[in-house]
């Protein structure tokens, strides 16, 4: 363990450490609600040029860490780059969000190469490669990637907003032919992650946002279970770094993820009761959360109120301050400063 790394709060909380001023990062922290951002935005003209274009990924990365100084940057991605990268066609639309080509049985996987993987996805790793060099001694970066289970639904469905029926028709009807997209995005998934630490991510998220749709059967399946396979692999070559695992929606079922899953760190959305997390998840892993983003849209004492609270309950753990879900657009960036000031000056 190098000096350079002990001096971040961030790593040292996901090691175990009570860290007396808890780090803080907010997911989503890049995005629609900095002015700077939808500068860059434009200039990219869509979304995937921006994903895909190092120097435009870098400085939206960068924008939220010269504005608030959290104590870690999350590389500015998206969880459909996996898909893309395995040859299904992907559109973001304006007002209409991610459109895929569904993939919707065995037969429709013949379309996805994982060999094409690491080359279309270089201009990414490039991103995270300058970004790496761009850490200060105390900032920490993350890279990411969506968990088989909810990157399967948006393949399956080819958009959001639906509620996922096709994806849960095809996993209940025909588990076995679901489990070949599954394995795909395993390994498609595992080797994302390790392009990134490799280029230069010091902690690496899965993102598996559509977890609370499955019973629990399901659960262990299609999330558990691969979710387990990939970090053992991501382990296997770099068993140092950190893995955060944020399976939203999954209730008491976060106690059997920790459990099985061998995650670091666990991301908890902000129906998770703080006392229930500081008594039955802090004593197995890091905890990461939880403030509602609409709180943090709210501002004024509510802010406060709901701040001070998580900072009272999980800070006498390993903990990192963070939102429930991610933040939203119409944020007031002077609410996320505040949010800021408050987090540093804990305790106070």
């Amino acid at each position: 363990m190098t000096n350079q790394i002990s001096e971040k709060k961030f790593l040292r909380a996901l090691q175990g450490e009570t860290v007396e001023c808890p780090p803080f990062w907010l997911m989503r922290q890049a995005g629609r609600y900095l002015p700077e951002y939808r500068k860059v935005r434009e200039k990219a003209g869509d979304f995937l040029t921006l994903c895909y274009t190092p120097e435009f990924a870098v400085e939206v990365t960068l924008q939220p860490l010269r504005r608030y100084g959290m104590d870690a940057a999350i590389l500015f991605s998206d969880i459909l780059v996996i898909p893309d990268g395995l040859g299904q066609k992907v559109e973001f639309r304006t007002g209409e969000g991610p459109v895929l080509e569904p993939v919707r049985n065995t037969k429709d996987l013949d379309r996805l190469a994982l060999g094409n993987l690491g080359r279309h996805l270089a201009p990414v790793y490039e991103a995270v490669s300058i970004l790496s060099e761009a850490m200060t001694a105390e900032t920490a970066l993350i890279g990411f990637a969506g968990a088989p289970w909810t990157v399967a639904t948006y393949m399956v469905e080819g958009r959001g907003g639906t509620g996922f029926k096709s994806a849960l028709n095809w996993a209940g009807r025909e588990g076995d032919g679901f489990e070949h997209l599954i394995e795909l995005l395993v390994e498609a998934t595992a080797q994302h992650l390790l392009a990134q630490i490799n280029a230069g991510a010091e902690v690496v998220q899965l993102f598996d946002t559509w977890a609370g749709l499955l019973d629990e059967p399901a659960f262990q399946r299609w999330v558990i279970e691969p979710t387990a396979r990939i970090i053992a692999l991501v382990k296997a070559r770099h068993a140092d770094v950190p893995v955060i695992g944020f399976p939203r929606g999954c209730g008491e079922r976060y106690i059997a993820y920790v459990k099985e899953t061998g995650v670091d760190g666990i991301g908890l959305d902000s129906d998770v009761s703080l006392e229930w997390a500081r008594d039955n998840l802090q004593p197995l892993c890091t905890v990461q959360g939880n403030l509602d983003n609409q709180v943090l849209v709210a501002g004024g004492e509510a802010l406060d109120r709901e701040t001070r609270r998580i900072l009272t309950v999980l800070s006498e753990g390993p903990f990192v301050f963070n939102l429930g879900h991610g933040v939203v657009p119409e944020t007031p960036p002077e609410n996320v400063a505040h949010l800021a000031t408050l987090i540093r000056q804990w305790p106070a």
